[in-house]
């Protein structure tokens, strides 16, 4: 496959196109799940702590259950590891529906979505192992871009769905539909190859992956990057309290901002698409995780919902420039056996990132106040970049992605 017909090729590459189908469904529905629980949790409880449980519940699994996930993505079909997975969060959205929304506590909810976290830690890693299995490398730059379009598309109309199906049809009703919607997506997964790799010795050395990860410059720098910076920089957990106390909006107000972030990284997609980054990928990356922090500053002072939705959008698209770079990179670097492994080790960065990210904004808001914590997130992540590009000049030094080779 030539890279300049590499778009049109995936266009038409059967197990490609359902791969991104059933991401794109998955992605949607749990996407409205997140703006149905999360407002029901702040309503019910009107807790900061409450709102950052919600994001560390789903992180903890991926962590405690890392030397299991990673391996088991490069042992066994990771096909199968996805369906499977995928059907236990199916039962948790019909778990949700019938508790949270007439749950008085956030206990049920989190309980629930402890499971949920369970579920996660599986299809992450097989996920993230699957696409540079489905395009050659010579279409995977390409692919990447591809890939985050969609999730970006889901993203945004994932919020902004259950914003207002939780105004206008109540949130058991809305949770039902995304059971529905994630129903679709396991159909569409079914419809992929089996996918086995094969097992090297190491294959069954489950802490690989972590020891692989932390030898290498290139890798450890991009996921650490990520991970401080969205750690500390991100606001989504907090956007319930922004809309309800600050914005004076309601569910669909919280549906809009959720969406914000989607269409900005959807746009900048859309344009790595066209004109994939083809000089300076390392330092364009550090300067797009920068601008992140510098518009969550600039959101955090925002006093109308219109300049809110502008930082955050503006936040998504230089993220999502940070997310292409990155998703080249790591699988480039890394050698198709150790996909799995490093795969989850990427997912509980990534995880930390965005539920503990969740988790620590809760935590810091109730110390010292919304706009303040929210604010001190940006200025972090702005440092976070400057003592990257010093610590790491090899990660600053990436000319091409498409010249990144596996690491031995």
């Amino acid at each position: 496959m030539r890279s300049e017909n590499a778009t049109a090729s995936l266009t038409f590459h059967r197990g490609f196109v359902a791969f991104e189908a059933a991401r794109f469904a998955a992605t949607l529905a749990l996407q409205a799940q997140g703006v149905v629980v999360a407002w029901l949790v702040y309503e019910r409880t009107q807790s900061f702590r409450d709102l950052g449980l919600v994001g560390l519940v789903q992180f903890l699994p991926s962590i405690l259950l890392l030397p299991v996930t990673g391996s088991a993505a490069d042992r066994f079909d990771r096909r199968g590891l996805v369906l499977g997975a995928q059907t236990l969060a199916f039962v948790v959205t019909l778990g949700l529906a019938a508790t949270a929304p007439g749950a008085t506590t956030a206990w049920p909810v989190l309980a629930l979505l402890t499971v949920h976290g369970v579920a996660r830690a599986f299809i992450g890693p097989a996920l993230q192992a699957i696409l540079p299995s489905l395009v050659d490398d010579a279409s995977l730059g390409r692919a990447v871009a591809i890939h985050s379009t969609v999730w970006e598309v889901a993203s945004l109309a994932g919020p902004a769905a259950g914003g207002l199906a939780l105004a206008h049809v109540g949130a058991e009703t809305t949770l039902l539909a995304c059971a529905a919607v994630l129903v679709l997506s396991i159909a569409c997964y079914a419809l992929l190859p089996a996918l086995h790799v094969k097992a090297d010795p190491s294959t069954r050395d489950v802490f690989a992956g972590l020891r692989f990860v932390r030898a290498h410059p290139v890798i450890f720098g991009a996921l650490s990057l990520d991970l401080l910076a969205v750690l500390f920089g991100g606001v989504v957990a907090l956007l319930p309290a922004f809309a309800k106390d600050v914005l004076h909006v309601g569910p669909e107000g919280l549906g809009v901002l959720r969406g914000a972030p989607a269409i900005g990284a959807m746009l900048s997609a859309v344009v790595l698409t066209a004109r994939p980054i083809r000089r300076h990928a390392g330092a364009t990356m550090l300067g797009a995780v920068f601008v992140f922090g510098l518009a969550t500053i600039a959101f955090a002072f925002a006093k109308t919902l219109a300049l809110a939705w502008i930082f955050l959008a503006i936040a998504g698209a230089a993220d999502m420039v940070s997310v292409v770079v990155r998703m080249a990179v790591v699988p480039m670097a890394t050698p198709p056996a150790l996909r799995g492994r490093v795969s989850a080790v990427n997912l509980v960065f990534i995880g930390a990132s965005n539920e503990l990210g969740e988790f620590e904004s809760g935590m810091l808001a109730a110390a010292v106040g919304l706009v303040p914590a929210a604010a001190t997130g940006g200025v972090v992540a702005c440092v976070v970049v400057l003592v990257w590009s010093w610590l790491f000049p090899e990660l600053r030094r990436i000319e091409r992605v498409e010249d990144v080779r596996p690491a031995t």
